[in-house]
């Protein structure tokens, strides 16, 4: 008598595939792409206050903009500047990062990259009222005075560098997924900026 060989049964669906079907726009290339950065930030790198961006563009494209749980980047002469007053990153607020979303072997132009930092705000609009709120707090609580009036005066100074640019331009992270053949879907993050960045000294 021959035992009766059960079906295979058809293994739940992973989370990232889950998220991406539970989203309400219709799934396209550029969706997907997004959602799966977007779960990638937020679940495995800990990012928070997540939103996607639609950008009206000559090209459909998305950005995502979150606050890291550490710095991402730090301009040499603004860490030089932290240095020389004492300051640790950890003692400053964190930025709003945007991250855009691309598949391995994706073309990508100029002039498509041009438009998409056009679309980003000047780094000199963000307001800097939490910041300052921030200090104050550390006042507040009973943090180190002299600390207090350092963490002021870098938050002045910074508005002012990213007017004129002096710490740097325009910066996002480009995710880039491997889709291809035999790919497993890992995502690499690079930090790609607005013109011509000063070297780091040792």
């Amino acid at each position: 008598m021959t035992k009766p060989v059960p079906s295979p049964t058809i293994p739940n669906p992973s989370a990232l595939t889950t998220f991406v079907s539970s989203t309400s726009t219709p799934v396209t290339t550029t969706s997907a792409t997004t959602s799966q950065v977007l779960h990638n930030l937020q679940h495995q790198h800990l990012w928070t206050s997540l939103k996607v961006h639609d950008l009206e563009l000559s090209f459909p494209i998305s950005l995502i903009s979150g606050i890291p749980p550490h710095r991402v980047y730090t301009h040499p002469d603004e860490q030089l500047y932290m240095v020389e007053r004492g300051l640790h990153e950890e003692d400053v607020e964190l930025d709003r990062m945007f991250v855009l979303p691309t598949v391995q072997g994706q073309s990508w132009s100029l002039e498509k990259m041009v438009a998409v930092f056009d679309a980003l705000p000047d780094p000199g609009d963000e307001a800097t009222e939490s910041e300052a709120q921030s200090a104050d707090e550390d006042v507040a609580v009973g943090a180190d005075a002299d600390k207090a009036a350092k963490l002021a005066e870098y938050y002045e100074y910074r508005a002012k560098a990213r007017r004129t640019g002096e710490w740097g331009g325009k910066r996002l992270l480009l995710a880039m997924i491997d889709k291809g053949m035999g790919g497993e879907g890992t995502v690499v993050y690079y930090v790609a900026q607005e013109g011509t960045v000063k070297p780091r000294q040792n």
